[in-house]
């Protein structure tokens, strides 16, 4: 059942969204861009960067993706998504006008209003890149109330990197620093060729005015926190996103436990001092 009147009702039914466009981004990656079919229900729709949403597809499955829009864009929501399962590959088969199903958002957000006044540092691996860029949205869009926006960016293929015009754009804008590294390079890459984690040594941080956020495969993020920690941030302006497999985005099935937490309630996005003792432990 598709709900498809704003009322109250259990967190777990889902409302009818209708897709506005599709925009493939790379072979296997999409963006699909959503509008509720329900009006009330579309201008009552709220989120914070960070918060993902239940996507749910009739007669195929559901899945938690991040919402990459900005909160401020009252016309159309968005969700980028990578093409490697069953229920991704029906996604990948939507067009305009077709119906899904939408259950959200979800869990906790970025921690943006702390983070004003403050230089944001941003760090992501892989289509880790999708969870912040709605934050890079939103610094961008509220440009003064920030310091410095230092954007790190791992990929393990050049051929990886999903919107590369973006990240040109945003490298043009005053106080905006864009590092991008791919593990393997291609002919005429610009960037570095290496891990992410490499470029440490070409960021500029002030460690007591620092924010940062990281997002990417865990290994990655325990190994640029690490980095953050021996340069003087504080474990408080550390945040982390984390992905675990998450079912039903409430914390009752279970699947998504990370020690006496769960992701879908309590995160995705954690404070590292929340779960250092846990982090990138094997079963965790």
């Amino acid at each position: 059942m598709i709900t498809s009147a704003l009322q109250d009702v259990e967190p777990q039914l889902p409302y009818e969204a209708e897709v506005v466009e599709r925009i493939q981004e790379s072979q296997t990656i999409f963006t699909l861009r959503l509008r509720f079919t329900d009006s009330a229900r579309h201008v009552a729709y709220r989120f914070v960067p960070g918060q993902f949403n239940m996507l749910y597809l009739y007669g195929v499955g559901e899945i938690p993706i991040s919402i990459v829009s900005d909160p401020k864009d009252d016309r159309l929501f968005d969700h980028a998504i990578r093409e490697v399962g069953r229920v991704t590959r029906g996604f990948a088969q939507l067009k305009r006008g077709d119906r899904i199903g939408i259950r959200g958002p979800y869990g906790h957000g970025w921690p943006l209003r702390h983070a004003e006044g403050q230089d944001v540092l941003i760090i992501t691996g892989g289509l880790g890149c999708a969870p912040v860029v709605s934050v890079i949205n939103y610094v961008l869009r509220r440009r003064s109330r920030f310091g410095r926006l230092t954007i790190m960016q791992g990929v393990k293929h050049a051929d990886d990197l999903i919107w590369r015009k973006r990240y040109e754009d945003w490298a043009r804008i005053p106080n905006t620093h864009v590092h991008i590294a791919a593990d393997v390079g291609a002919p005429l890459w610009p960037w570095h060729v290496g891990r992410v984690t490499e470029l440490f040594d070409q960021v500029a941080i002030e460690p007591m005015r620092t924010v940062a956020m990281l997002c990417g495969p865990e290994v990655m993020m325990g190994v640029a926190a690490r980095q953050l920690l021996t340069r003087g941030v504080p474990e408080a302006a550390i945040w982390l996103s984390m992905e675990r497999s998450m079912h039903c985005g409430v914390g009752l099935c279970g699947h998504c436990q990370i020690g006496g937490q769960f992701v879908c309630r309590d995160g995705p996005i954690f404070h590292y001092g929340a779960i250092k003792t846990l982090f990138g432990t094997k079963g965790f």
